[in-house]
């Protein structure tokens, strides 16, 4: 589930933080980023769980509408949603049970979000057409919470500031993992039953290894790393760039240095993106042509064997990214501007002391 967009975020936050922190240790920060990755995770099972919350809430409104018809002689309510054939399914899922069995956090502990979201759903058009549909496949069920997931879940305000209150570190993760939730929906199949598989954490150690050579490079090679950036930026006083703009430069130069199967472009689109997300208005198109010149110098001195298109594109404006940087206006300050004192907190721990949030 932790892909590489999840891992260049979270190195961003991470190495910001090593540097704003003045006890800087290196095993410790590596620990930090793994635990960030698995918070990450944690997430992303929190929000399938949330999917049994709510349907075990409304199994509860629908007892208690149930007993009152009965006591009244009305007629009974539906129960068409309760017995949601995906829902079932993922309720009884081993993965997801083992995985909540081992949390501290639960949705009955925050009830009063399950049954606000509850009451949402009911209010929505996409639950009134379900309950009036006569479709009862699997396919039906499992799309309806699709639905339900993309618009009542995914760009919801007031979830977003009870999972924040939840961890620090799903201040900015939601995002991602929501699409690997709605991924996960779409893989579900009933003939899996209750062994239905999830999302691995990682999709391969490849993935793993990538973000911890892609954090050591960063931070080792530092020197030779913003010695380049200095020499590129002959128009522009060095010492005068947003600091967040030379962390994301000096992590954009350490994938381009250190693995030589990602293509160039494809390094300075990445790091372009999370400038904009991340730093100044103006940075993304000046990380976009210092990137570029740094990398054909490497090219053109032989210290990076890779090609370039001549000339480089523009940087394609990217609508995704803009409306992420839109939403995230007025929120809380992000991870990597809070972070840097919460690592240091941790790395006042002894070494050998696991990573707790």
């Amino acid at each position: 589930m932790i892909n590489r967009e999840l891992i260049r975020i979270k190195i961003v936050q991470l190495t910001y933080a090593y540097y704003q922190n003045g006890n800087r240790n290196m095993d410790n920060a590596e620990k930090e980023l793994l635990f960030s990755l698995a918070k990450a995770y944690d997430l992303y099972n929190y929000l399938l769980a949330l999917i049994v919350s709510i349907t075990q809430e409304e199994r509860h409104r629908v007892e208690i509408a149930a007993n009152r018809a009965t006591r009244e002689g009305t007629e009974a309510p539906s129960s068409r949603f309760v017995d949601n054939k995906f829902a079932l399914q993922l309720e009884e899922n081993k993965q997801l049970n083992l995985f909540m069995e081992s949390q501290k956090r639960r949705w009955e502990d925050d009830m009063e979000a399950v049954r606000k979201l509850c009451d949402q759903i009911e209010q929505s058009t996409i639950y009134q057409e379900y309950m009036n549909g006569d479709d009862d496949s699997y396919e039906a069920d499992r799309e309806v919470w699709r639905k339900i997931y993309r618009t009542l879940i995914q760009e919801n305000p007031d979830l977003d500031v009870v999972l924040e209150e939840k961890s620090l570190y799903w201040n900015d993760d939601k995002e991602v993992v929501d699409t690997f939730v709605i991924k996960t929906i779409k893989r579900f199949d009933p003939a899996n039953g209750a062994d239905q598989e999830l999302l691995p954490e990682y999709r391969d150690e490849e993935d793993r290894d990538f973000a911890l050579k892609l954090f050591r490079s960063t931070i080792l090679n530092a020197n030779d790393y913003q010695r380049y950036m200095s020499e590129s930026s002959r128009n522009w006083d060095f010492s005068r760039l947003a600091y967040m703009d030379v962390v994301i430069m000096q992590i954009a130069i350490a994938e381009m240095l250190t693995f030589p199967n990602i293509p160039v472009t494809v390094t300075i689109n990445e790091y372009v993106d999370l400038a904009k997300l991340y730093s100044t208005p103006r940075s993304g198109g000046y990380i976009n042509g210092m990137l570029d010149t740094i990398a054909r110098h490497l090219i053109q001195t032989g210290m990076m064997m890779k090609t370039m298109p001549e000339p480089r594109p523009r940087h394609p404006h990217n609508e995704r990214q803009d409306n992420r940087a839109t939403r995230r206006e007025g929120r809380r300050p992000t991870i990597a501007q809070i972070s840097a004192q919460r690592v240091a907190n941790r790395q006042q721990q002894e070494p050998e002391q696991a990573v707790e949030e």
